[in-house]
Formats: C-alpha cells, sequence, structure tokens
C-alpha cells in the first residue's frame, strides 16, 4: 500500500475522536520518565533527495560477500545457490502471496509445500515435517517443548555444544513453560558431548528428563556419538531431538537412522544467501507417533471431487485454528517463500548433488585444517572428526586475527572464546563451503602465515 503521512488536520480529528486535546494528553498515563526514555534524538528531517543521497552513503559502508572470501560459518553459511531457485521465488504467484493456506485458492503453493515437506523427511529419514518454522533456533526450542508435553515431563538435557544462540533461545521458551533446562558438559579433548563421569549425559539423565537435545554436527563442527545417545535417551524413556545441518546429510547418517525422535535445524544453507542474521528458515521433522504433537501446519495430499489430487492443511494446531489451551504454539510461523527456496534448491541438486555439495565441503575443510595447523603457533583444539567447520587456536588474539585477515578482503573465523572462555581468546572457528577454492583456502593460510 501507499504510504500516506498524516496531516495535522487527521491528527486533530483523531485526538477529538478519542477525546483528548494533545498528543501529551494521549500519552499522559505513561509515566514521564518512560517518556523521555523513548523520545528519538534525531536529526532534522531531509527533503527525499538528500534522503536517498544520505541512505545511499550509509549502504556503501556496508561491504558484502561479493567483496569478500568468506571462511565464517557458526550456523549461516555461504553456499552456492543455483539460478533456478531465485527464478522460482520470483514468480509473482509466489512471492506475492500472503497467506497461502486456503485450499480453494493457492492449490500451487500448498503443493510446493507438500514437496518440501517430503524432501525434508527424505533428507532426515522421518516419517513427517511441517511446513517449516521461523528459524532453526525456535524449531529446537518448539521440540524442546514438544517433548515435554508428549513424556509429560519438566526437565531438558541440552548439549553445550549445541549452538550457543540457539541454547538461549530454548531457555528463553522454557522459562515460563515449567520446563528446567540443564546443560551436559563436553570433552575439551574431543570436543564430543561427555557421555559419562561429571556433567555428562549419563550423570544427568533420569526418569524425569523429557529429552535429550544435541547437535549433529555441533557447533565446534564435529561429529556427535548420536546413535549412542540416542540408546542412553530411550533407556530413560526420553525423546532424543537432533539439530542438524541440512547440507551435511548429504553424507552422513540422517537422524531417522540412529534413532531419533524429532529431527530441526537451520535451512538458510538450502538455497537461501546470508543476510545479516536472516531471513531464515526452521526444519522440523519428527516420528509419526509424535505427529499431531507437531507445532505448526502439516500440508497433506487427497482427492478433490472430480478424483483429482488436491492439497489442503491436514493438520493445523496454532492457536489461529483451535482453542489456545489447546494449540502445540502460539508463536510457529512457518517461512514459505524461505522453504520453496529450499524445495526448489532440494529439487534442482538431487540426491546427487546434495551429497556433491556435502563431500566436496568435507574434502575442502580437511584440506585447509592441514595447511593452517602446518603453520608454525597454529594448532588443532579438538580431536574428534569433523565436516565442515574445525576449531583452531592461533598465536594471537582470534578477534585481532579476524580484523587483520579483513584488511586482505577475507572474511575469518568465529572467536570462541565469546561463547566458550574456557577455550582462550586465541581460539577460532573456521568454516570451507563448496563455494571455497583452492586458490583461496591457500590465500588464507598464506595470510594467517604473515599475519
Amino acid at each position: 500500500m501507499s504510504y500516506i503521512p498524516i496531516t495535522e488536520s487527521d491528527r486533530e480529528a483523531m485526538l477529538a475522536a478519542v477525546g483528548a486535546s494533545s498528543v501529551e494528553e494521549l500519552f499522559a498515563d505513561i509515566p514521564a520518565a518512560i517518556r523521555e526514555r523513548a523520545q528519538m534524538s534525531l536529526p532534522e528531517p531531509l527533503r527525499e533527495p538528500a534522503l536517498v543521497r544520505h541512505m545511499q552513503q550509509l549502504s556503501a559502508r556496508n561491504r558484502s560477500l561479493d567483496e569478500l572470501v568468506c571462511f565464517l560459518g557458526a550456523g549461516i553459511y555461504d553456499h552456492f545457490i543455483p539460478s533456478i531457485v531465485l527464478d522460482v521465488l520470483s514468480r509473482p504467484e509466489f512471492k506475492t502471496g500472503y497467506t497461502p493456506y486456503q485450499a480453494e485458492r493457492s492449490q500451487g503453493m500448498l503443493q510446493t509445500i507438500y514437496e518440501y515437506q517430503t524432501m525434508i523427511c527424505e533428507l532426515t529419514a522421518m516419517d513427517a515435517a511441517n511446513a517449516s518454522m521461523y528459524d532453526g533456533a525456535t524449531a529446537l526450542a518448539e521440540a524442546v517443548l514438544m517433548a515435554a508435553r508428549a513424556t509429560r515431563r519438566s526437565r531438558a538435557l541440552v548439549a553445550n555444544t549445541l549452538h550457543p544462540l540457539a541454547r538461549s533461545v530454548v531457555e528463553t521458551y522454557c522459562a515460563k513453560a515449567g520446563v528446567s533446562v540443564e546443560e551436559i558438559g563436553y570433552d575439551h579433548a574431543t570436543g564430543l558431548t561427555l557421555l559419562h563421569g561429571d556433567d555428562s549425559a549419563t550423570a544427568l539423565i533420569g526418569d524425569d528428563v523429557a529429552c535429550i537435545a544435541a547437535q549433529q554436527p555441533n557447533f565446534f563442527g564435529l561429529l556427535e556419538p548420536m546413535a549412542d545417545l540416542a540408546e542412553l535417551t530411550h533407556s530413560h524413556g526420553a525423546l532424543l531431538i537432533a539439530s542438524v545441518d541440512p547440507i551435511s546429510l548429504g553424507i552422513l547418517k540422517p537422524p531417522g537412522e540412529y534413532g531419533a525422535d524429532i529431527a530441526v535445524g537451520e535451512g538458510q544453507a538450502l538455497g537461501l544467501p546470508p543476510g545479516f542474521g536472516g531471513p531464515l528458515l526452521g526444519i522440523f521433522a519428527c516420528r509419526e507417533s509424535l505427529l499431531r504433537r507437531m507445532p505448526g501446519r502439516v500440508v497433506g495430499r487427497t482427492l478433490d471431487a472430480d478424483g483429482k489430487p488436491a492439497y489442503c492443511l491436514t493438520l493445523q494446531t496454532r492457536e489461529q485454528h483451535i482453542r489456545r489451551e489447546r494449540a502445540t504454539s502460539n508463536i510457529c510461523t512457518n517461512e514459505a517463500l524461505c522453504a520453496l527456496a529450499a524445495g526448489a534448491y532440494l529439487a534442482a541438486l538431487g540426491k546427487e548433488g546434495i551429497r556433491e555439495v556435502a563431500t566436496l565441503c568435507a574434502q575442502k575443510a580437511h584440506y585447509a585444517f592441514d595447511a593452517i595447523c602446518a603453520l608454525d603457533g597454529f594448532e588443532p583444539i579438538f580431536s574428534a572428526p569433523f565436516f565442515k567447520e574445525f576449531a583452531v587456536r592461533s598465536p594471537v588474539d582470534a578477534a585481532e586475527l579476524q580484523r587483520r585477515l579483513l584488511e586482505h578482503d577475507i572474511l575469518g573465523g568465529l572467536p570462541l572464546g565469546r561463547y566458550y572462555p574456557e577455550l582462550g581468546d586465541n581460539a577460532m572457528l573456521l568454516c570451507i563451503t563448496e563455494q571455497r577454492t583452492r586458490e583461496e583456502i591457500e590465500a588464507l593460510v598464506d595470510t594467517l602465515g604473515n599475519r
């Protein structure tokens, strides 16, 4: 819609309608101290040509990935996006749709969601997937709450090797839901979740635990013993939640095959560019026995009155559709356009393509790891096998090293000390995707060597 600025006469008419003589009187019930803090210190207004120039000057201060070589991961990844993905997303019938759930009007959109769900089930080896969620972190939090509802238990164990920001979202969701969240420690030598000893999964689990949530590969990029975690979890009647990197499933065993009950993940890597942290895509899949407890929506395929295939919302357990007290989630936005991108990406690559992307990531990451660890002063932090991310200790502060790399148009890894103080200020998490060439990796190694 067009933006029409409010006029003084409009303001006076609205104030008269509500019985207030001024804007100050309208907001008089709000304490003065709060109103003063809410005042924005803005410069004088600009005419449109000047404002456009000002915004262009601000945007010019940004640096895009087109100008940098990216070795930063930690949850958001720089993977190649086939041109067909944007072509599909740009079709007006997809791009302009707001609520694609009216079966009589949105058969095409519903079909794409159904196909997305089908491909997520194939990728994760799970029985059912929903129509997507807001992002990977909220999908994980919803999975923990779903496990608590399904088991009628009030404790959740979350691996410390899960993404730290995702863990904080879980804690926020559970804080007022009557679910306590406890963290399982990790082995500082291997970087893997502890199965035995103090702060281990075995030490913390009990018959009041609803679930164990772990990430595969974990935040450090390492491969967790998920089958062992599944066996331990199920021995106490709890559910295993696996947070996965969907690209890794091209070569790694899917969650459905090692005993996960719920699979979640961040789907940004499937056809969505890194974009200042969004938009993102929450993957959510589960076993058939948990289907009716799954948050969000599920699109199904049926037959219409003429016997032709038709698509509809099969399950919609949101507060907009059923009584609030029976809703499985009240915050479960589905990212329909992002799910469409993921569906187009997976369809374009196919099984062989996703396997090739995953293989290239692993091979290039290990090549870079060996070259970096051969440099004087650099060493690996953990000993466990990894997929496309790895942690190294450098001879200088990681944040300073990141700044120096940026001077050479290289976006370096994530300084880990911010989230894991015990690793120190010189710990860095680097990521290598299939995008990186041998020349770019060698330029990174040379720059690190000449720091």
